[in-house]
């Protein structure tokens, strides 16, 4: 394909590609067949990137926030020129479907401008003074270098969340994408070079070692934040690193979404929300409905609407404009899906609809997954418990709105939620009571420039997006100075 870099590529450094003969491979999870190759950057190499950043990151941090801006729109109208080949190149890397594709490169798009925009109006304070003869204020200033290290399901999108405010912020960058989906970043960083970038504002390492990576970017003090997004075990794993020079970190983690149905909802609307929601991407998504919870009374007839809607979709290659649901990233994925689904079965659930290995036609070999739903779940069950990032979808009745907020609360992860109801008094007590970063009623799409993002408990840390997500990446300074009285 035009476009994927040649073999052993995929480390930039100060401006310069770097190829290397170590590489790891790419696959296609549709056909498994291998796309490409990328170096395989090691600790030494990650330290170059970083002192690269710190070496650009004076005169970066000096330019005006219009100056930054306007690069940053420049990159931004660049991938949207070219949307076309990244959204077929994250059908290649990730698997999913075209349209889905699409919608992430327009949402890339969307989120360097929005970032570009609130970057021109960064601004401290000026305050009332305490004493005659005192002036105080405060002022934000940029962090320093950032490292973003991003997932496999969202690469570009994730990375456009990093990249955009730590940039508009004045901070420079290292970036370790995931060794599932480097060549999107890659081509990233080439718009980033043709928006005129200055070198070493923007530095890329990839590897198939990110323990590494992330270990050497850990105990560098070049390195001042960390902007991860990926697992909770992971995140864990980097929060504790980051002690001994603490580093900051902004952690986007797992999610366990529940999809709260009320006997007074619009069931149509319910039914195709949590459809649309969990079989995105495959149900390879954080913020995806994986459990609904719906009132007792009207079960049984949600249940059916939910059968119907997940018999029509349809599975196959990303590549295939006619399909819903692509394949599993890898074997692996498949292994956690499959089970789940055997552990529920082996507790009492009920297959609704699906719940088998789907076999295609040569040459998409990859882990296809049938469109599954399961009733009569528990909280014992793998599947209420941890992340399935799969295409499952699990129901579970519930009584009473206290309980429906017990079970919806009765999850370490506090990510995303939604709720279906026409009752305005239960939508502002849901809304106050669910412990999750962000409550969507009657509304599965709740993620928006102008809102910011992050989770509770152990979703996360810090938030992305929004003029909170700017925050992130800036420190915030307090001046105080006298003046002498005039002669």
């Amino acid at each position: 394909m035009q476009g994927v870099p040649i073999s052993g590529e995929g480390l930039h450094i100060n401006g310069e590609w770097v190829g290397l003969n170590q590489t790891f491979q790419v696959r296609d999870p549709a056909t498994l067949a291998v796309i490409g190759e990328c170096a395989d950057g090691g600790a030494e190499l990650a330290l170059a990137a970083s002192a690269a950043a710190a070496r650009s990151f004076a005169a970066w941090s000096s330019r005006t926030p219009d100056d930054r801006a306007e690069l940053l729109l420049r990159l931004a109208a660049i991938v949207e020129r070219d949307a076309r080949l990244f959204a077929h190149l994250l059908v290649q890397e990730s698997g999913k479907p075209i349209r889905d594709a699409e919608a992430e490169v327009a949402s890339t798009v969307t989120y360097l401008r929005s970032n570009a925009e609130e970057g021109r109006r960064i601004s401290g304070r000026v305050l009332c003074s305490p004493r005659t003869g005192l002036r105080i204020w405060t002022l934000k200033q940029p962090l320093g270098v950032v490292a973003a290290i991003t997932p496999w399901n969202y690469p570009l999108n994730t990375l456009s969340r990093k990249l955009g405010p730590a940039l508009t912020a004045g901070c420079t960058l290292v970036i370790k994408p995931a060794a599932e989906t480097p060549f999107s970043a890659i081509e990233l960083v080439r718009r980033v070079e043709e928006a005129g970038f200055p070198a070493g504002v923007v530095n890329l390492v990839t590897s198939c070692r990110p323990a590494e990576i992330a270990d050497a970017w850990l105990r560098d003090r070049n390195v001042r934040m960390i902007a991860f997004t990926g697992s909770t075990e992971v995140g864990k794993a980097l929060l504790r690193g980051s002690a001994d020079t603490l580093t900051r970190v902004s952690l986007e983690l797992g999610g366990h979404a529940p999809l709260l149905v009320f006997d007074d909802a619009d069931l149509d609307a319910a039914a195709d929300a949590a459809v649309r929601s969990r079989f995105r991407h495959a149900g390879q998504t954080c913020i995806c409905a994986q459990r609904v919870l719906v009132q007792e009374s009207v079960a049984e007839r949600l249940i059916e609407k939910l059968k119907t809607r997940v018999a029509r979709l349809r599975v196959g290659p990303g590549s295939n404009t006619e399909v819903d649901v692509g394949p599993l990233i890898n074997k692996s994925a498949f292994e956690r899906v499959a089970s789940h689904l055997a552990d529920a079965v082996s507790k009492g659930a009920r297959i609704c609809s699906g719940g088998n290995l789907v076999r295609l036609e040569t040459p998409n070999v990859g882990f296809f997954f049938e469109p599954t739903l399961i009733d009569r779940v528990h909280p014992d069950m793998r599947v209420m418990r941890e992340e399935t990032f799969g295409p499952v979808l699990a129901l579970q009745s519930f009584g009473s709105e206290r309980q429906a907020l017990e079970l919806a609360n009765d999850t370490e992860y506090g990510l995303v939620a939604y709720a279906f109801t026409n009752s305005l008094s239960r939508t502002h007590r849901l809304i106050e009571q669910l412990q999750y970063g962000t409550v969507g009623i009657n509304e599965i799409q709740v993620v928006w420039p102008q809102l910011p993002f992050g989770g509770f408990k152990e979703s996360g840390m810090g938030k992305e997006i929004g003029t909170e997500g700017l925050e992130e990446y800036l420190e915030s300074k307090s001046a105080v100075v006298r003046i002498q009285e005039r002669p």
